[in-house]
């Protein structure tokens, strides 16, 4: 496998431009479902909750509705969309498609000590799962998956996955709400062992049986709304 020894360094807040950052923290709450699908919020109400000026909230909510994650109500308020069942079909085609790809491509960057660090991901991500973490539960869940996919170096495929996650993230807290969190366990340790074999193949399949397993319920909860 192929060391990846590039180094970065890590971006300070102060280095954020205030528009930037107010979309970042927004995009955060509606990706970890801290804003619940069909939740109507006010712009003034955002911009006391971030401690932020109207201009940059107003630009943060322009670039998330472009990216389907917020819907405008009028009469300056937001929500964020309820997921039908048949966008969770689609959802689930997409995902399975573009995720699995990301996951093979993966294999042949990343090193031995990328592995490790995805591995102690899923450990802190199955303590918040016994210990039903939602909130930790779904931020650990993210990170393991946008960690791996950064490995596959395609951008473009990294982008239409995340803005997926931007999508039903929501609605991933609603099933955590209703089932708890152990009713979400993962696929990880077998794409963990996957990536430490270099098998390509089987590091993709064990991520399509993941997403599955997730997004079925996700479906599920949607059909009894529907």
């Amino acid at each position: 496998m192929v060391k990846n020894t590039t180094s970065r360094t890590p971006v300070r807040p102060a280095q954020i431009p205030a528009h930037e950052l107010v979309y970042q923290q927004l995009r955060e709450q509606i990706l970890f479902g801290e804003m619940a699908p069909g939740q109507a919020v006010t712009i003034q109400g955002l911009t006391a909750s971030l401690g932020a000026g109207m201009t940059p909230v107003r630009e943060a909510i322009r670039r998330l509705i472009s990216e389907g994650a917020l819907v405008f109500q009028g009469n300056r308020r937001v929500s964020v969309p309820r997921l039908r069942a048949e966008d969770a079909e689609q959802i689930i085609f997409v995902r399975k498609t573009v995720e699995r790809e990301l996951s093979r491509r993966a294999v042949k960057n990343i090193s031995t000590a990328d592995i490790d660090r995805l591995a102690a991901i899923d450990t802190a991500l199955d303590h918040a799962i016994s210990s039903g973490d939602i909130a930790g539960y779904l931020r650990g869940n993210y990170q393991f998956h946008s960690t791996l996919y950064a490995f596959a170096d395609a951008p473009v495929m990294a982008e239409i996955a995340d803005r997926l996650w931007l999508r039903f993230g929501p609605s991933l807290r609603v099933v955590c709400g209703w089932f708890g969190t152990q009713s979400l366990p993962d696929r990880h340790k077998d794409i963990l062992i996957a990536l430490r074999s270099g098998d390509a193949d089987a590091v993709a399949n064990a991520l399509v049986q993941d997403i599955a397993q997730g997004m079925e319920k996700v479906a599920a909860v949607l059909a009894e709304d529907n």
